[in-house]
């Protein structure tokens, strides 16, 4: 008999997220979704105001806030609650009104561009003399001014604002389809027993000593990705259209050019990652080799790439033991740090476990209440590292909320990966300082080697491939299935070299992969990981300043570009030295495992 899920009315309070901070009741939610259906017609009261005077102008901005506040109380809940059991149509529903009542509200205050755009640079120096609170707003305005040859007419920006809804449609249905609708099959375990394969144990499976599991858990997820294929190009081609139909109205040259241009990041950091690393692949392939060596196969395959290559070492970690390892990890970063990661432990900030129903993966949402983390902790060593990845974003988030005002509480996703993957950082070296035992000592490299590969080298592979299939779309070509796995085959051949089989299951990869369409932000994880690294070290070697000038990188949300946000915490992102410096990281590791295990 399988092991099946829970359900969600069956998982212990105290393992979910404290959802009734945010409303204490459903009822509360709706109340306050009704009262806010008034700020459109609100808003329509600014129309044809805004260049009147500084005093309108610092109404109009003071009042948005007002409206982001509630407005993200208000998704938040019904995003947590979609989340917790996407099969409940309840929620399917309310999450469905509040964005469909964003979408309006930013269709109610499409005026605003335009018009302060319109503003003659005179008058707009003027209004800030006039009225000083308007300051608190200048970055921001001019954000929003250094866009005016990507700005429409009030006709045209209300119509691509009504658009936004059904821009929404890919990754919606994408998201029900993946999470909801997909049954996977049954597979047979270590111990012999009949498990449901689900998106939650996929990755300990693969992790399995056993390669018969592996095997069986790898062509299990992707035979029912291969039968869904043709579906899920199609959703993925609708993906890439929308962010062109954007990108061209708005008079881009490119979706990547417009994806980059609101984060104010230049293309040529993009281009920068996929070159740096392309030019240390041959590091990637020496550890694919080693790996091979190591698990002693005469033919290394995909779904050998997870399983750790150290096998006298067996590591189940507990959430409550993870918790406790976290927080001890951090203490390099301050009791002021810890403080707050203890707060998020003790209040509920945390949904732990897999249920039936529940989203896959793991995120942290930065809400004004405090931020909420999914998981599905699964207690392993991955998890742990995940726990602390998710908490890294869950405290920049805290800290930007309490630290800036409102409409710079939110950070840029360029920085967003920095904070957690320099936990991680700090989690491996405080890891690897406990132990004594060389098997151990190996064992955490491998899993330090298997970051770099899937965070450094995997998410780079993933920003390549959408960059070459928004340019095929942009040069007329259709996004088929058959087009996508060739494209996405011959990347795993150039990445991973001639020491592993290619196997034509891991085609069809990209059907499973959500970050596809979420406009060219999983580049971001590659550099993040790569600014981490950097910061970790000078966490871990620079002391108290080093410690304080980090604090201030995650206290500041937006308030300067990301480039420049980042050299406040000690990196320089607009040259491809921190890449290569980890990717250097990277080959000392593979050295030393080879340095380790030689008999």
């Amino acid at each position: 008999m399988a092991k099946e899920l829970k359900k969600r009315s069956e998982v212990n309070e105290k393992d979910t997220w404290a959802i009734t901070d945010l409303y204490a009741t459903d009822d509360a939610w709706r109340a306050e979704f009704e009262e806010a259906k008034k700020f459109k017609e609100e808003l329509k009261k600014f129309k044809g105001t805004l260049g009147s005077s500084a005093e309108t102008l610092y109404a109009y901005y003071s009042y948005v806030d007002q409206i982001s506040l509630v407005l993200d109380n208000l998704v938040s809940y019904a995003a947590r609650r979609r989340d917790e059991d996407t099969k409940n149509s309840t929620y399917q529903a309310m999450y469905g009104s509040i964005l469909s009542l964003y979408v309006e509200i930013e269709g109610a205050s499409a005026f605003e561009l335009p018009e302060v755009i319109a503003i003659p640079d005179e008058v707009m120096e003027q209004f800030y003399k006039e009225k000083e609170e308007l300051n608190l707003y200048k970055l921001h305005i001019t954000r929003k001014r250094s866009k005016k040859a990507h700005t429409l007419s009030e006709a045209e920006e209300k119509l691509l604002a009504a658009a936004g809804e059904v821009a929404g449609t890919p990754t919606n249905v994408f998201g029900m389809l993946n999470n909801a609708d997909l049954v996977f099959p049954e597979i047979t375990d270590e111990e012999g027993n009949k498990v449901r394969l689900t998106h939650g144990n996929f990755i300990p499976f693969m992790e399995s000593a056993d390669r018969e599991v592996r095997k069986a858990a790898f062509k299990g997820l992707y035979s029912v990705y291969e039968q869904f294929k043709n579906t899920l190009a199609s959703v993925l081609n609708g993906q890439v259209k929308q962010l062109m139909f954007f990108a061209n109205a708005r008079n881009y040259n490119s979706t990547l050019e417009a994806a980059l241009d609101k984060t104010e990041v230049p293309v040529a950091v993009y281009k920068n990652l996929i070159e740096a690393v392309h030019a240390n692949l041959p590091s990637l392939h020496r550890y694919v080799e080693l790996r091979k060596k190591l698990l002693g196969v005469d033919e290394l395959h995909m779904y050998d790439l997870y399983t750790p290559v150290v096998k006298d070492v067996d590591v189940k970690i507990p959430f409550e033991k993870a918790k406790e390892t976290v927080y001890e990890a951090l203490a390099p970063l301050g009791e002021e740090y810890r403080s707050i990661l203890k707060q998020g432990f003790e209040n509920r900030w945390i949904d732990v476990y897999e249920n039936e129903g529940k989203r896959s993966g793991a995120y942290s949402s930065g809400s004004k209440v405090h931020p909420f983390v999914l998981l599905n902790h699964a207690d392993t060593l991955d998890s742990e590292f995940t726990l602390a990845h998710e908490m890294g974003h869950a405290l920049h988030s805290y800290l930007s909320n309490q630290t800036q005002p409102t409409v710079y509480s939110e950070y840029t996703i360029f920085v967003a990966e920095v904070a957690s993957t320099c936990n991680e950082a700090i989690l491996m070296k405080y890891l690897l300082s406990k132990t004594t035992d060389k098997m151990e000592k190996a064992y955490l490299i491998n899993h330090f080697l298997e970051k770099f590969r899937g965070t450094l080298f995997r998410q780079t592979m993933f920003a390549e491939f959408e960059l070459k299939i928004n340019e095929l779309a942009e040069s007329g070509e259709s996004l088929t299935a058959e087009t996508l796995c060739a494209l996405y085959h011959d990347l795993n051949v150039q990445y991973f070299g001639n020491d592993i089989v290619i196997d034509k299951e891991i085609d069809v990869e990209w059907a499973r992969i959500p970050h596809f369409y979420y406009n060219f932000y999983v580049f971001q994880y590659a550099t993040g990981y790569s600014a981490a690294i950097a910061l970790s070290e000078r966490i871990l070697n620079g002391g108290e300043e080093a410690v304080k000038d980090y604090l201030k990188f995650l206290s500041s949300g937006s308030s300067q570009d990301p480039i420049s946000l980042l050299k406040i915490a000690g990196v320089d992102m607009s040259s491809p030295e921190p890449v290569n410096a980890a990717l250097r990281v990277f080959d000392s590791l593979i050295q030393e495992m080879e340095e380790l295990l030689a008999e």
